[in-house]
């Protein structure tokens, strides 16, 4: 079966969370609902159409080096050309720079479907996208007016370079140098692991933005600058020459076959500054917020395109006798069968609406009245961990879910299930670990006194969910506000998933109530109410149980068994 964009998910997650204000406001008021429709449809055309018959492909001939040039995968320079004609680089990006100036809460449904239809291509404009709203931010003007444009056509793309071998989580820990030369220019030297899209033959030229340590620069984080440094220097003043910059190799990975990520060397290359001196993690985390919330979006398309593969396996294939029919019926008539479909559709459709709201959070913090866009800004920092995590881990279970489902088959590459679970598996690591997101979320995201996530499960009570559900989050939350920090990391993830699963309620209830008589609405919010929320009173429970058992051993001795054997 081929993917075809859920086009009535996305009007249903649309309405759940209110998203035709953004059409009342000034800044999105051409964001109509001809608009929209018209956006969803051509984008589904092209995942649909263009992009997804280049998943396998992908897959099985991935990107490679040769003579120090990266060579795509098969079709990806054809697909590419459709993403960037299409404008789809573009989508949210500002109208003076060539952009569609339209909401993320648009540009993340149009990030899902290309994700679903082919994540390791829809990988590079997605970085390009982050690119371009740091650079909005941050950049010099000259980079702004020259370059930005055709970031945003997509004649050229973006990286973000910030992992080094000995740095991986802890920037802070990073090397690279960058050398004053007195033009206003830098030199840049270091090696950078893992980008994604480090270098292609799709596009005319890549930007990297890179974090470097000046020469003056104290340790630690406070000590990292960003600078943004060319494939090839076309500053416009003369013809585009090579930077001194190369790829070293690229990574044989478990999946995202067709997505080049590559080991980066620059010896001296030429860069110039973006944002102030020792200020690039502010600036970078600019793009990297924008990244997270896109790479939860990537988790739901990966977990729609699994949903869509195992239903049509699952209602074609006929195995032992059922309890419908005459007894011969699909496999989708066993109960077990029937449990891991519910549950995928139902991860998928929660996951999906948390990534909606909070790209719909930042869109109203920009475009709501100024004395409101502080809540919506706080409100969507504070979804973002829980998008970036829940929407990820949803795409792997979903994934996994979807191999069981076809039983013997999904272990064999020829079904293609297993390839949607092996391209996702990254999603959970990359533009921060998910453990990463759940620290974020019970010290940063909290640090306010727990202002917002009492104000969100204020909404939820609002919304009809039961105080047995939000009980035990708000004493959770309560407990997180009074914890030892090692004890609050301890059940971070634990408290990242209930709050999750509560939201879930609020946003599947919404959706029975607002199309009465719809079967599938109803049934997704009932199998959610009965399965799902029971588990949150067990991981609050968890999420307050402190650090004690985890550290109860000294590392040496979690091997003790093995040693004495």
């Amino acid at each position: 079966m081929s993917y075809r964009a859920p086009l009535d998910a996305f009007r249903r997650s649309m309405a759940v969370i209110g998203a035709e204000r953004l059409a009342q406001t000034e800044r999105f008021a051409e964001a109509t609902p001809e608009t929209v429709e018209a956006v969803l449809g051509e984008a589904g055309r092209i995942a649909a159409d263009v992009l997804a018959p280049l998943q396998r492909p992908g897959d099985l001939h991935p990107a490679r080096l040769e003579n120090g040039v990266v060579r795509s995968a098969p079709g990806y320079a054809e697909g590419y050309t459709a993403i960037a004609e299409g404008g789809w680089v573009g989508i949210c990006a500002q109208a003076e720079n060539g952009g569609m100036d339209l909401p993320q809460t648009l540009g993340s449904a149009v990030g899902e479907m290309f994700a679903s239809a082919c994540l390791s291509l829809s990988l590079c404009p997605l970085l390009s996208q982050g690119q371009i709203e740091a650079l909005e931010h941050h950049a010099p003007d000259w980079v702004r007016e020259n370059w930005l444009p055709k970031l945003v056509s997509g004649e050229w793309t973006g990286t973000m370079n910030l992992t080094e071998p000995q740095a991986g989580s802890d920037v802070g820990a990073l090397r690279s140098k960058a050398e004053p030369v007195g033009d206003g220019s830098y030199k840049i030297s270091g090696q950078k692991i893992y980008i994604s899209w480090g270098d292609h033959d799709l596009a005319g030229n890549v930007l990297h933005l890179v974090l470097a340590r000046l020469p003056d620069a104290p340790k630690g984080t406070r000590g990292v600058s960003l600078f943004i440094v060319p494939k090839l220097i076309d500053t416009g003043d003369s013809p585009a020459k090579p930077n001194s910059l190369r790829v070293v190799s690229l990574e044989h990975k478990l999946g995202l076959h067709g997505s080049p990520t590559c080991v980066m060397e620059f010896d001296g290359a030429t860069g110039w500054l973006v944002g102030p001196e020792h200020g690039g993690m502010a600036c970078m985390f600019t793009m990297m917020n924008n990244a997270r919330l896109g790479v939860g979006v990537q988790g739901v398309g990966i977990a729609e395109a699994a949903c869509q593969k195992a239903l049509a396996f699952a209602l074609d294939r006929k195995q032992g006798r059922t309890p419908t029919g005459d007894g011969r019926g699909p496999i989708a008539d066993h109960a077990d069968v029937r449990r891991m479909l519910m549950r995928m559709q139902t991860l998928t459709a929660v996951a999906r609406m948390i990534c909606l709201d909070c790209a719909f959070s930042l869109d109203m913090a920009r475009a709501a009245p100024e004395g409101e866009r502080g809540r919506w800004a706080d409100r969507a920092a504070f979804l973002t961990p829980i998008a970036k995590a829940f929407g990820t881990d949803a795409g792997c279970e979903v994934a996994d879910l979807g191999i069981q489902i076809h039983g013997g088959m999904g272990f064999v590459e020829e079904t293609g299930a297993a390839q949607f679970l092996r391209d996702v598996r990254v999603t959970t690591i990359y533009e921060g670990t998910n453990g990463i997101q759940a620290l974020d979320l019970v010290g940063r995201k909290l640090a306010d006194g727990g202002a917002v996530a009492q104000a969100l499960i204020e909404e939820m009570a609002e919304a009809g969910v039961s105080d047995a559900v939000l009980g035990p989050l708000r004493d959770a939350t309560g407990w997180m506000l009074g914890a030892d920090p090692q004890d609050r990391a301890a059940g971070a993830t634990a408290y990242l998933d209930a709050f999750a699963l509560a939201l879930g309620a609020r946003y599947l209830d919404r959706s029975a109530a607002l199309a009465p008589g719809d079967l599938r609405a109803e049934a997704l919010a009932a199998y959610h109410r009965e399965r799902h929320l029971p588990r949150i009173a067990g991981l609050c429970a968890e999420a307050c149980v402190g650090a004690g058992t985890l550290y109860a051993l000294a590392p040496e001795a979690l091997a003790a068994d093995a040693a004495a054997s």
